[in-house]
């Protein structure tokens, strides 16, 4: 089966709460190792907790803010592909590694650009991220050019890899081998104490291997240093303002740059919204509601009552946990199965795999879900892995606090097995123990995104996202204040409006472009847009 998965305008990323890492999220643990890192050359070094979101910086000094970008031809994709055109060109900025010790070491930033089109109408810089956490806007953005063709005539579209991520000093964790064993062998969904001891083994190795070859920078993959790095990046391209397009994960990032400069927000759109209101539990729950209800849309746009077709694939998800199918020298574990079908889920267009793979997988024939799931793992046809899922772990866990046990996360089993018969058990798993044995301190249990004073933010939520569930929206728009979130909703299915629905592109086009702000609550459905009351 060819794979071509469409998850509106931006790759798969940010499957469920965390994302299916190595060999799934793991439940709770031993008591946690003393944080440590390891320097480059090795040697350990103590590390405490990250500071706050609020905590005061020092200013910047002019050897930082006054760099002069070396844009020069770009190499081939770090995750294969083409090299990108000739109109688009590679640079690094330097970041402070501590943004509390800006004087201190230095790590790089990658970028790229694409000059706008129309130089006597340029606007300035648009910066994207495309989510993950971990996803590498230096691969990405160049191969969705077509996408943001009208953006890119007044628009000098900017990507970059957030720090952690791909050229940015990116985090690595573990070896392909080491991948590929625990997605074989690790049960996401423990049953008995084996299988749980598994999980908790294989989640303690991550979290080492991750300290052993990139403790200098897990310390300081937060959302909050991102978003400072982002205001240097603005000043770097000698923007007054910073213009910015955000999905999934990045719209946390966006709403953490608005926080903390206000003053210095442009037009920036947050697409397939993360709910900053909630802690680790309130993500899973929201999206074991998000998944279910995206699946039950799929069930009943082809002809089946969505409790029936809903149990028929639990019911297969049971038979793969007893006993997964070969797929030549590999074989289709219930965890693999769960990722294949929740990644067609991301894009309605996507809808017609999910039938065929389910279809095959219960004749027997798992190759259909498994190259879904490679699909979203990252796994080449050699069986290499990229790193997205290393760097989406590290960001998540530098950013939460919030780390529930194995026994928080058993009590949530029969609640989240109600919501979701599918989803509802990894998820509750899920919450437990993904960053219990990180070996650095999360900042906060939630993130901020209150910015007044900023210009407005346009917010936007599709009703039938799965992996950031509509709800989300409406909680954003609150928390980033009065006159400053403005929400639109976007009647539809799938992860993010832009490129799917010709409304809510129109809007956001506008918004951009004009400066044109949508009333409060403005509806696209069925290609056409309704004004808020």
């Amino acid at each position: 089966m060819s794979i071509r998965i469409r998850v509106a305008a931006l790759a798969v990323t940010g499957l469920l709460v965390t994302g299916c890492t190595g060999g799934g999220p793991p439940a709770a643990r031993p008591a946690a190792p003393e944080a440590r890192t390891t320097a480059p050359g090795g040697g350990p070094s103590a590390t405490g907790p990250t500071p706050s979101a609020t905590a005061a910086v020092p200013p910047l000094p002019a050897s930082l803010t006054g760099q002069r970008p070396d844009w020069t031809s770009c190499p081939a994709p770090g995750t294969g592909g083409e090299k990108p055109g000739a109109r688009w060109r590679c640079a690094t900025v330097k970041v402070p590694l501590d943004h509390a010790k800006p004087e201190g070491p230095t790590i790089p930033v990658a970028l790229i650009r694409r000059k706008a089109d129309r130089e006597d109408a340029r606007i300035g810089s648009l910066l994207f991220n495309f989510g993950g956490p971990g996803a590498s806007g230096v691969d990405i953005l160049p191969r969705l050019e077509e996408d943001y063709a009208k953006l890119a005539e007044r628009y000098d579209l900017v990507g970059f890899d957030p720090r952690g991520v791909g050229r940015s000093s990116g985090v690595v964790c573990r070896t392909d081998a080491e991948q590929a064993a625990a997605e074989a062998s690790v049960d996401l969904t423990p049953d008995s104490a084996a299988e749980e001891a598994a999980f908790l083994a294989d989640n303690a190795a991550f979290g080492a291997g991750c300290a052993r070859r990139s403790g200098t920078v897990i310390p300081h993959t937060t959302t909050t240093a991102t978003a400072r790095d982002l205001d240097l990046v603005r000043q770097v391209l000698g923007d007054e303002k910073l213009h910015y397009f955000g999905i999934s994960y990045g719209t946390q990032l966006g709403g953490t740059y608005a926080h903390l400069y206000p003053r210095n927000v442009g037009r920036l759109v947050l697409d397939a919204v993360v709910d900053p209101t909630a802690d680790t539990v309130g993500h899973a729950r929201h999206q074991t509601i998000g998944f279910q209800r995206a699946l039950g849309n799929y069930l009943k746009s082809t002809g089946q009552d969505a409790e029936e077709g809903t149990e028929r694939i639990a019911r297969l998800l049971r038979r793969l946990d007893r006993a997964p199918l070969k797929v030549g020298d590999r074989k289709l574990t219930e965890g693999l199965a769960l990722t294949g079908i929740a990644v067609t889920l991301y894009g309605q267009s996507n809808w017609p795999l999910l039938t065929s793979a389910l279809a095959d997988a219960e004749q027997g024939r798992g190759g259909a879900l498994l190259e879904l799931a490679d699909y979203y793992n990252d796994r080449d046809a050699d069986g290499h892995y990229a790193t997205q899922s290393h760097a989406q772990r590290a960001i998540s866990c530098a950013d939460s606090s919030s780390r529930p046990t194995a026994a928080e996360a058993k009590a949530l089993l029969p609640e989240f097995r109600r919501l979701s018969p599918v989803f509802g058990a990894f998820l509750a798993w899920d919450t437990a123990g993904w960053c219990a044995e990180w070996p650095v301190e999360g900042e906060r249990a939630t993130p901020e995104a209150g910015a007044p004073g900023s210009a407005p933010v346009l917010v936007v939520g599709t009703t039938g996202d799965p992996a950031t569930p509509y709800e989300g929206a409406e909680r954003m728009a609150k928390e980033l204040g009065d006159g400053v979130g403005v929400l639109v909703t976007n009647e539809g299915e799938g992860h993010g409006a832009y490129g799917t629905s010709s409304c809510a592109t129109s809007t956001i086009d506008r918004y951009l472009l004009d400066g044109k702000v949508p009333a409060y609550g403005t509806t696209c459905s069925g290609g056409t847009a309704r004004s808020g009351a």
